[in-house]
């Protein structure tokens, strides 16, 4: 009886621990279900995720503008004038006239100062003296040339006499020996005198180019302008005594002329090979505003200085109404032909890296985006805001100013529009 009971009580509890071990197998089964699907997928992980196209750069641009034909080129310097002469005295004595001043505007052969010189005076008068009493010996020698000729022809006729008698016996071989030695000693003494002749021409010709010297000092006692100009600076008065040849003091005066002003400019070496003669220049005065007077480049150094690389480069402005003086401050504009074309854009558009300078450049793409071009330039000059470029742009290419640093080529860009230049 209590073997039946049990196996009753087994039989009812089987039923239930069967379910109770479903439920289990149901619940592992949902844990691996949902830890299957929170597993990561080798496959899944290999693979990166899609990502997105990258957001264009809003950037500013400005046209590349081609550059003019001429280079503008602006310095300032001081006008000098054309020529400067400083006069001293060639003759000693003392000033007994003058005839300028300070600012006398004088022509060329002007009398400016005379100088009396009576110990130059005198040296004249006794040189031209001295010629006359060479002119008396020449006339002396030219005599004794005569006489000496009528001596040698009575030489002559004698020995032809003595010769004749000689050979018929009337006179003796000794005389005819005599009278022949005669005629070459009178032959001799001619040509002795003859020579006195020459030396005493000689010492004519001497003397007068003593008293042509003398009389170029005389001249000198008379200083007067070597060219049209003014006086600038005096040093002397009537009364004072001067010195000839003596370059180390003050000279008498100063003239400089002034229908011609010069200006010397050092032109840089990017526009030193436009320079040439005849090219045409603009000065102005800041005392004269307004005004502009036209000059020309006269000559120039077709050099570089070394220091400096620069040519030096005269300009002449005429100056026919003395309306400028030396020594002003002006300036100067020369226009420069270029020797090959120039792009100019602005200074904020260069790139300069490990790359180079380069600039970026908006093109089109062939989807219709805009997209950002790196081009490598070459610099020609640099101003203040404005930078010439001689290759790698052509000129109506759209660059971008101010690039960012993260901008690559390549890159979607977009225009910023006009109105939002500051944003």
């Amino acid at each position: 009886m209590a073997d039946r009971d049990s196996s009753a009580a087994g039989e009812a509890g089987g039923p239930a621990r069967s379910g109770r071990l479903w439920i289990g197998l149901l619940a592992l089964a949902g844990l691996g279900l949902v830890g299957y699907r929170h597993w990561p997928d080798p496959s899944r992980a290999a693979s990166p995720p899609l990502q997105a196209a990258p957001k264009p750069q809003t950037v500013r641009v400005a046209k590349a503008q081609r550059a003019s034909d001429t280079l503008s080129l602006t310095q300032t310097g001081t006008t000098q004038a054309f020529d400067t002469a400083s006069l001293y005295p060639r003759a000693t004595g003392y000033i007994v006239e003058r005839k300028v001043d300070i600012g006398s505007h004088v022509k060329k052969g002007d009398l400016l100062f005379r100088i009396s010189a009576p110990d130059l005076d005198q040296q004249l008068v006794q040189a031209q003296s001295q010629i006359l009493q060479l002119q008396a010996a020449l006339i002396q020698a030219r005599a004794m040339v005569d006489q000496a000729e009528a001596n040698r022809h009575l030489a002559d006729v004698t020995n032809r006499r003595t010769s004749t008698l000689a050979g018929t016996g009337a006179e003796t071989r000794q005389n005819a020996d005599t009278s022949q030695a005669g005629v070459l000693a009178q032959t001799a003494n001619v040509d002795a005198v003859k020579a006195a002749v020459k030396v005493a021409e000689a010492n004519i010709a001497a003397q007068e180019a003593q008293v042509a010297r003398l009389k170029v000092l005389t001249g000198f006692e008379e200083i007067r302008a070597p060219f049209d100009g003014v006086v600038t600076t005096r040093n002397n008065d009537v009364g004072d005594a001067v010195t000839a040849d003596t370059n180390t003091g003050l000279p008498l005066l100063t003239l400089a002329r002034d229908d011609v002003l010069r200006m010397a400019v050092n032109v840089p070496l990017y526009a030193a090979d436009g320079v040439r003669d005849g090219l045409e220049a603009k000065a102005e005065v800041a005392q004269l505003p307004g005004k502009v007077f036209p000059g020309r480049v006269s000559r120039s150094s077709s050099t570089l200085l070394y220091a400096s690389r620069t040519l030096v480069t005269q300009v002449d402005i005429p100056n026919p109404d003395g309306t400028l003086q030396a020594g002003l401050y002006i300036t100067l504009t020369l226009a420069i032909p270029r020797v090959a074309h120039a792009v100019s854009v602005p200074n904020d558009a260069l790139i300069f890296d490990q790359a180079g300078t380069r600039v970026a450049v908006v093109e089109a793409a062939q989807d219709g985006s805009l997209v950002a071009r790196m081009r490598p330039v070459t610099i020609f000059r640099q101003t203040g805001t404005v930078l010439e470029l001689r290759t790698g742009l052509s000129g109506g290419e759209q660059v971008v100013v101010g690039p960012p640093a993260s901008l690559r080529d390549g890159d979607p860009v977009a225009l910023r529009p006009e109105g939002k230049a500051g944003t």
